[in-house]
């Protein structure tokens, strides 16, 4: 058969590839972790995570099977998974939903915090930074802000890379408070 006599296979692109939401979200997420972290959209839990003797636990599997996280971030450097991130409907008074809650305990158990981000049209930086310190915390971790990236000294918020573009430190880098312009909070870098 022919390249002009092929027949076309029954797929179609599926748009759009992110909801409103999701791309909201992930524009957000890039912005604020974006020198740290490489953001996944759509990652397969069973791309993820692995079962232990699939032949005897058949049923945890099959908990996994079709779902994915709605982000993972993954070390810029080892492409580790360091954060799940699911956006939620609205957090109900009772808590999580049932599936919410293994995939939550799945991710607990994995040491991977995850977040959960209340679905917007738009994100709030400082708002997505307290979510993750608040996951960091549930997962007994140490905060987003000890190790290369520090804490605002004003208001403990993680910090962000900036450059100064005018002044007599034109061109030198420094970390700013990824709440700025409510906060002034910035670390110089020697």
């Amino acid at each position: 058969m022919s390249e002009d006599q092929r027949i076309p296979l029954p797929y179609r692109l599926r748009e759009p590839f992110l909801s409103k939401t999701e791309a909201a979200l992930f524009r957000s997420l890039t912005e604020i972790m974006g020198a740290r972290y490489i953001v996944c959209p759509k990652v397969a839990l069973t791309d993820l995570f692995t079962i232990i003797r699939p032949n005897e636990n058949v049923h945890f599997f099959n908990k996994i099977f079709r779902k994915h996280v709605d982000f993972l971030l993954c070390d810029l450097k080892t492409v580790a998974p360091a954060f799940g991130v699911e956006i939620v409907k609205q957090i109900a008074k009772e808590g999580l939903r049932e599936v919410d809650k293994f995939i939550d305990t799945l991710f607990l158990d994995a040491g991977i915090p995850l977040v959960h981000i209340p679905s917007a049209e738009s994100y709030e930086p400082a708002h997505v930074v307290t979510l993750f310190q608040s996951a960091l915390a549930k997962a007994g971790k140490p905060s987003m802000g000890i190790g290369p990236v520090p804490n605002c000294p004003l208001c403990g918020k993680m910090m962000v890379l900036r450059m100064h573009r005018e002044g007599t430190q034109k061109g030198r880098k420094y970390y700013g408070c990824v709440d700025n312009p409510r906060c002034s909070g910035l670390f110089e870098i020697e």
